[in-house]
């Protein structure tokens, strides 16, 4: 076993390589060590968040009220949109060098895997796009209180964008035009998440309790992630085959 010389193997990656030392932990350690080596993927997904969110108010207007009433779905669409742009990291790389399949084969449950997986996509895309949002909420003229109701939607949401993204990449692994099939397939189901993210904001704005929101977010959240990693791993086994 040779290790590379620009990225040496490392403790962390030697479980892709022997089934049976493999478990979520490793493979969670092993994914966060991967997007730190390839800056560049996840700033390209917070520039394209910065970018999509500044446009507006330069295309507005610095009008106050009208910001404020657009933020919270101004906000929300592109993180909605920065999750999609960072989906392909998900299984593109791990499928195209055959690591997949050995985690296909690994004694524990291919779901435990992908739930790993799925961790590890949060920690370097939801959770960076939740503590932008502060800095971003600026640009809108958001009071302070909003943008903690802002920051604890997006806190429940990413996850849903994640495991729900997980599952649509999982069943267009090695098709051409993946990317925009995997966007088809898991759109509709990101709405239920904007409606309950934006509207917590949107409550707030108004003088109202964002609890109701975000409990059904809260839901919402605790729902997809108990049954979108058993989905997407059967959909990894499927495009296996």
């Amino acid at each position: 076993m040779v290790s590379d010389p620009i990225y040496p193997l490392s403790a962390w990656e030697l479980p892709v390589n022997f089934n049976w030392c493999l478990t979520p932990i490793t493979v969670l350690r092993r994914d966060l060590l991967l997007t730190l080596r390839r800056p560049a993927e996840l700033m390209t997904t917070l520039f394209f968040f910065i970018i999509v969110v500044s446009l507006f108010p330069l295309g507005i207007g610095p009008q106050p009220e009208l910001l404020r009433e657009i933020a919270p779905g101004v906000l929300w669409v592109a993180a909605l949109l920065a999750s999609l742009l960072a989906l392909p990291r998900l299984f593109a790389a791990d499928h195209a060098d055959g690591t997949l399949e050995q985690l296909a084969l690994a004694p524990q449950p291919l779901s435990l895997i992908v739930f790993a997986k799925l961790v590890a996509h949060w920690l370097t895309t939801g959770l960076p796009l939740t503590l932008l949002a502060p800095l971003i909420a600026l640009q809108f003229d958001l009071p302070s209180s909003t943008v903690w109701v802002l920051v604890a939607s997006l806190a429940l949401g990413t996850p849903i964008l994640g495991a729900i993204g997980a599952v649509g990449a999982a069943l267009t692994l090695g098709l051409r035009g993946g990317g925009v099939l995997t966007a088809v397939l898991v759109l509709p189901l990101y709405i239920p998440a904007l409606i309950f993210g934006a509207g917590a904001v949107e409550a707030t704005l108004g003088g109202l309790d964002a609890g109701g929101h975000l409990s059904l977010l809260a839901a919402l959240t605790v729902f997809t992630l108990t049954f979108a990693p058993w989905a997407a791993a059967a959909a990894v086994r499927i495009s296996l085959d």
